[in-house]
Protein backbone atom coordinates (compact mmCIF):
# COMPACT_ATOMS: atom_id res chain seq x y z
CA UNK A 1 0.00 0.00 0.00
CA UNK A 2 1.10 3.55 -1.11
CA UNK A 3 0.16 6.84 1.45
CA UNK A 4 0.23 10.03 -0.58
CA UNK A 5 -0.50 13.09 1.45
CA UNK A 6 -1.34 16.36 -0.34
CA UNK A 7 -1.36 20.40 1.02
CA UNK A 8 -3.76 22.71 0.31
CA UNK A 9 -3.84 26.66 1.11
CA UNK A 10 -6.58 29.10 -0.31
CA UNK A 11 -7.16 32.80 0.73
CA UNK A 12 -9.96 34.91 -0.36
CA UNK A 13 -10.53 38.44 1.01
CA UNK A 14 -14.12 39.50 2.05
CA UNK A 15 -16.55 41.03 -0.59
CA UNK A 16 -18.31 44.45 -0.10
CA UNK A 17 -20.80 44.70 2.54
CA UNK A 18 -23.04 45.07 -0.46
CA UNK A 19 -21.98 42.72 -2.44
CA UNK A 20 -25.32 40.51 -1.55
CA UNK A 21 -22.84 37.65 -1.54
CA UNK A 22 -22.98 34.82 1.27
CA UNK A 23 -20.43 33.38 3.24
CA UNK A 24 -19.91 29.77 2.43
CA UNK A 25 -17.16 27.75 3.96
CA UNK A 26 -17.04 23.60 3.70
CA UNK A 27 -20.52 24.34 1.76
CA UNK A 28 -22.39 25.77 4.57
CA UNK A 29 -24.07 29.36 4.38
CA UNK A 30 -22.04 30.49 7.65
CA UNK A 31 -24.77 33.78 8.59
CA UNK A 32 -22.48 36.89 8.36
CA UNK A 33 -22.85 40.40 7.28
CA UNK A 34 -20.31 39.55 4.49
CA UNK A 35 -19.46 36.73 1.70
CA UNK A 36 -15.93 36.33 0.67
CA UNK A 37 -15.14 38.03 -3.06
CA UNK A 38 -14.51 35.52 -5.92
CA UNK A 39 -15.08 34.10 -9.15
CA UNK A 40 -16.49 30.79 -7.35
CA UNK A 41 -19.02 30.96 -4.54
CA UNK A 42 -15.38 31.67 -2.92
CA UNK A 43 -15.56 28.84 -0.59
CA UNK A 44 -11.74 28.71 0.79
CA UNK A 45 -11.94 25.75 2.72
CA UNK A 46 -13.66 23.46 0.12
CA UNK A 47 -11.02 25.10 -2.46
CA UNK A 48 -7.88 24.37 0.07
CA UNK A 49 -9.29 20.56 0.20
CA UNK A 50 -9.53 20.26 -3.76
CA UNK A 51 -5.67 21.22 -3.68
CA UNK A 52 -4.98 18.86 -0.81
CA UNK A 53 -6.62 16.05 -3.12
CA UNK A 54 -4.81 16.71 -6.39
CA UNK A 55 -1.42 17.80 -5.07
CA UNK A 56 -1.82 14.24 -3.03
CA UNK A 57 -2.62 12.73 -6.45
CA UNK A 58 0.26 14.84 -8.44
CA UNK A 59 -2.77 15.77 -10.22
CA UNK A 60 -1.95 19.84 -10.45
CA UNK A 61 -3.96 22.30 -8.96
CA UNK A 62 -7.39 23.79 -8.37
CA UNK A 63 -6.47 26.24 -11.10
CA UNK A 64 -5.47 24.04 -14.02
CA UNK A 65 -8.89 22.37 -13.88
CA UNK A 66 -11.19 24.80 -12.89
CA UNK A 67 -9.67 28.48 -13.97
CA UNK A 68 -11.23 31.34 -12.57
CA UNK A 69 -11.06 32.91 -16.61
CA UNK A 70 -13.51 30.43 -17.32
CA UNK A 71 -17.43 31.33 -17.13
CA UNK A 72 -18.45 27.71 -16.43
CA UNK A 73 -17.40 28.86 -13.01
CA UNK A 74 -18.36 31.84 -12.06
CA UNK A 75 -20.47 31.65 -9.08
CA UNK A 76 -20.13 27.63 -9.14
CA UNK A 77 -21.12 25.83 -6.26
CA UNK A 78 -17.86 24.48 -5.06
CA UNK A 79 -18.70 21.24 -3.52
CA UNK A 80 -19.15 20.51 -7.16
CA UNK A 81 -15.61 21.16 -8.12
CA UNK A 82 -14.76 18.95 -5.35
CA UNK A 83 -16.86 16.07 -6.58
CA UNK A 84 -15.06 16.16 -10.02
CA UNK A 85 -11.92 16.91 -8.09
CA UNK A 86 -12.61 13.30 -6.03
CA UNK A 87 -13.59 11.84 -9.82
CA UNK A 88 -10.15 12.63 -10.93
CA UNK A 89 -8.40 11.23 -7.95
CA UNK A 90 -10.16 8.37 -7.40
CA UNK A 91 -9.36 7.87 -11.84
CA UNK A 92 -5.71 7.22 -10.66
CA UNK A 93 -6.71 4.28 -8.51
CA UNK A 94 -6.61 6.54 -5.05
CA UNK A 95 -8.75 6.54 -2.02
CA UNK A 96 -9.51 9.43 0.28
CA UNK A 97 -7.95 8.45 4.09
CA UNK A 98 -8.55 11.32 6.14
CA UNK A 99 -8.65 15.14 5.47
CA UNK A 100 -7.69 17.41 7.64
CA UNK A 101 -8.60 21.65 8.03
CA UNK A 102 -7.95 24.17 9.60
CA UNK A 103 -9.84 27.73 9.01
CA UNK A 104 -7.93 31.04 10.26
CA UNK A 105 -11.37 33.85 10.27
CA UNK A 106 -11.37 36.35 12.77
CA UNK A 107 -15.29 36.11 12.66
CA UNK A 108 -17.95 34.74 12.75
CA UNK A 109 -17.21 31.93 14.76
CA UNK A 110 -17.58 28.20 12.89
CA UNK A 111 -18.14 25.75 15.97
CA UNK A 112 -21.96 26.44 15.93
CA UNK A 113 -21.28 24.93 12.06
CA UNK A 114 -18.55 22.31 12.15
CA UNK A 115 -20.68 19.31 12.24
CA UNK A 116 -22.66 20.81 8.95
CA UNK A 117 -19.51 21.39 7.30
CA UNK A 118 -18.19 18.21 8.19
CA UNK A 119 -21.51 16.49 6.81
CA UNK A 120 -21.40 18.65 3.88
CA UNK A 121 -17.92 17.91 3.16
CA UNK A 122 -18.07 14.21 3.56
CA UNK A 123 -20.80 14.00 1.11
CA UNK A 124 -19.17 15.17 -1.59
CA UNK A 125 -15.87 13.42 -0.96
CA UNK A 126 -17.83 10.15 -0.36
CA UNK A 127 -16.29 9.28 2.71
CA UNK A 128 -17.61 9.63 6.74
CA UNK A 129 -17.31 12.12 8.66
CA UNK A 130 -15.21 10.99 11.13
CA UNK A 131 -12.71 11.16 8.19
CA UNK A 132 -12.78 15.15 8.32
CA UNK A 133 -11.20 17.43 10.77
CA UNK A 134 -12.24 21.06 10.20
CA UNK A 135 -11.11 23.58 12.45
CA UNK A 136 -10.96 27.22 13.11
CA UNK A 137 -8.54 29.50 14.75
CA UNK A 138 -8.57 33.03 14.66
CA UNK A 139 -5.37 35.63 13.61
CA UNK A 140 -5.29 37.26 17.52
CA UNK A 141 -5.89 40.50 15.67
CA UNK A 142 -2.60 40.50 13.47
CA UNK A 143 -2.37 40.35 9.21
CA UNK A 144 -5.34 40.27 7.40
CA UNK A 145 -6.93 37.59 9.36
CA UNK A 146 -6.51 39.36 12.67
CA UNK A 147 -7.84 42.50 11.16
CA UNK A 148 -11.04 40.73 9.81
CA UNK A 149 -10.36 41.25 5.97
CA UNK A 150 -10.51 37.74 4.83
CA UNK A 151 -9.69 34.07 5.37
CA UNK A 152 -7.05 31.79 4.87
CA UNK A 153 -7.46 28.29 4.97
CA UNK A 154 -4.85 24.84 5.50
CA UNK A 155 -6.02 21.59 4.38
CA UNK A 156 -3.80 17.86 4.33
CA UNK A 157 -5.39 15.14 2.69
CA UNK A 158 -4.23 11.38 3.48
CA UNK A 159 -4.64 9.27 0.42
CA UNK A 160 -4.25 5.60 -0.48
CA UNK A 161 -3.12 3.33 -3.21
CA UNK A 162 -2.88 0.06 -3.44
Amino acid sequence: MSVRTGLGVDSHAFAAADAGRALILGGVAIPHDRGLAGHSDADALTHAIVDALLGAAALGDIGQHFPDTDPRYKDADSLELLRAAVALVRGRGLAIVHVDATVMLERPKLAPHRDAMRAALAGALGVEAGQISVKATTGEGMGFVGRGEGVAVMAVATLTQG
